[in-house]
């Protein structure tokens, strides 16, 4: 079976390094040691201390594994080396306006490990990215919501 590919800009794949390398270097040492000065406790049936290092080194463990998996998946992407957008593809900046409000908005199409709505950053596979890949300036795009089908009107590629 093989790896679906995760399309990540080079910035997003760093950050990704870094928090591994954080994790390998800092957080993990330190989880050791702390097991290990509470091995110096004695009796391990009623050591908090010991009990809690083990599950902080286990969450520890788990999230290096899902790193080092989500990186092993990553397709780097440089932005830089492309042309001037037309259609709507992975990094490209997108204005759109709701149809029914006129509320505009203006979003960025990146990958999963990228995405924060907070920043305007969605992921390519989020309903409203899905529904966006591939579409030009003045198409209307249909997206499923919680709240009931909305239409957005592409105004902007950039």
């Amino acid at each position: 079976m093989s790896v679906a590919r995760r399309p990540i800009t080079p910035e997003g794949f760093r950050k990704l390094q870094e928090e591994l390398d954080r994790m390998v270097r800092t957080e993990r040492p330190s989880v050791i040691k702390e097991i290990e000065i509470a091995l110096g406790h004695g009796d391990l049936s009623e050591n908090a201390e010991y009990t809690y290092a083990k599950e902080k080194m286990a969450l520890i463990e788990s999230r290096m594994r899902d790193l080092q998996e989500r990186m092993s998946a990553c397709e780097v992407i440089d932005l830089n080396s492309r042309p001037k957008c037309d259609r709507i593809v992975f990094g490209c900046s997108v204005k759109i306006e709701d149809v029914d409000s006129s509320e505009q908005k203006v979003y960025r199409l990146l990958g999963q490990d990228e995405a924060d709505i907070a920043k305007g950053v969605i992921s390519i596979d989020s309903p409203l990215g899905r529904a966006l890949i591939g579409k030009e300036v003045n198409d209307v795009v249909e997206v499923k919501t919680p709240g009931g089908l909305k239409e957005f009107q592409i105004l902007d590629v950039s």
